[in-house]
């Protein structure tokens, strides 16, 4: 699932198709779903885990009420899908245990990816939030190379070079600097990477569907969570020191950072179906450098002349390691 963002909390559904001309208006219209979905997953999820009057500082249960609301919504469009052509492709709700078995590694990494990512929004400044998660990239090249025997170009590795750069000169000039949540980005930078290797491995188990695999691993998943977060304390907790639990703001607040999850994988799929490889590569590059300037502006992040000067470079390696994997693709086709 290529540099990773907020769009890697679930798998992407991939489609094959020949080129095929399409409106500008459907063209606009999917882009801007694809952006107005993506940032709204990331500032979602900053304003419930630390950013507003319910602020609710519990990770693991955040992201296991998301993966609950995902899956509700996967298995009714799934039936809405046997009548209608709009959800078509989502297929009905399937859970086969010889299948969920041979899923089960894929889910562990995703769910500490998910967890390590809102650990980290949690913990960081969302201006800092794309530097702390920017090594995606560098973990990518050296886990295909280590798993996979992979080699890489020299361009990529250059477009690395200056993400990495970013990434120790975004963080030296960080004024909210935090430890924990650099750690949380860069744990969640392995994962990701991981992620995106296991993902390959694991779709030829559901015939290459990955909207079959979102089935599955968002089960597994929660699970996994369930038991996550029960050992870890945050239940207890959550009851003891939680004191708006019966409010409803709260809990539309929540269910609304589930909905925006789920319609981030839609999202992805129209993009990728109405616009090319590169607009897909470009957008997505295109809204982190405006998902930087919104947290500026919303959340008044403080900035140093280096810190800035980190989130620059960090930005411009994604897009140009982007842009570089977009090429040999081109060339390999």
């Amino acid at each position: 699932m290529s540099s990773k963002r907020e769009e890697d909390f679930l798998p992407t559904p991939a489609l094959h198709r020949a080129p095929v001309e399409h409106s500008v208006s459907r063209i606009f219209s999917a882009i801007a779903f694809y952006w107005v979905a993506s940032l709204s997953v990331v500032f979602l999820n900053k304003t419930i885990l630390s950013g507003s009057e319910f602020k609710f500082p519990y990770p693991l249960f955040v992201t296991l009420f998301q993966l609950v609301v995902a899956l509700v919504l996967l298995v009714v469009c799934g039936e809405w899908g046997k009548r209608s052509r709009t959800f078509s492709m989502i297929p009905p709700f399937e859970f086969d245990l010889d299948i969920a078995a041979k899923i089960a590694p894929l889910s562990i990494i995703y769910v500490l990816m998910l967890t390590l990512n809102n650990l980290c929004l949690q913990l960081v400044e969302v201006t800092f939030y794309q530097v702390a998660r920017s090594l995606s990239i560098f973990f990518n090249i050296l886990l295909t190379w280590v798993l996979l025997r992979q080699p890489t170009s020299l361009g990529a590795m250059f477009a690395c070079s200056v993400v990495v750069l970013g990434f120790f000169v975004g963080s030296y000039g960080e004024t909210n600097f935090s430890w924990p949540g650099l750690l949380a980005g860069v744990g969640s930078s392995i994962f990701v990477a991981l992620y995106g290797i296991y993902v390959k491995k694991t779709l030829a188990v559901i015939d290459n569907n990955q909207w079959r695999l979102l089935h599955y691993n968002t089960a597994i998943s929660i699970g996994l969570l369930g038991v996550l977060t029960l050992f870890s304390g945050e239940l207890k907790e959550i009851r003891e020191e939680v004191y708006f639990l019966g409010d409803l703001g709260f809990w539309f607040l929540m269910t609304l950072t589930g909905v925006a999850g789920f319609l981030i994988n839609t999202a992805m799929f129209l993009q990728i179906k109405y616009t090319t490889a590169l607009t897909n590569t470009i957008s997505g590059t295109a809204k982190s450098c405006v998902q930087t300037l919104m947290a500026m502006v919303f959340y008044q992040n403080p900035i140093t002349a280096m810190n800035g000067f980190g989130i620059f470079l960090s930005l411009l390696g994604s897009g140009l390691y982007s842009w570089v994997r977009y090429a040999e693709m081109q060339r390999r086709n």
